[in-house]
């Protein structure tokens, strides 16, 4: 399932690069970055909510919507 995520605090591409990188870090494969925005398909038997939040946060960022 495609889901949307607006994340707080990014402000330029090397945040996006940021999380870009956390994800790649964490394994997760077809999503989209964008200033503000990801896009991914979330599987939650492979990954939970919540870890998609920690991996943004260890990038730096907030999920602000679910």
């Amino acid at each position: 399932m495609t889901s949307l995520f607006k994340i707080d605090g990014m402000s330029c591409h090397h945040c996006i690069k940021a999380v870009i990188k956390e994800f790649e870090k964490a394994g997760l494969k077809n999503f989209k970055v964008e200033l503000g925005l990801v896009e991914i398909d979330l599987d939650e038997n492979q990954i939970s909510l919540e870890k998609l939040k920690s991996i943004v946060e260890e990038a730096g960022y907030n999920i602000v919507n679910e």
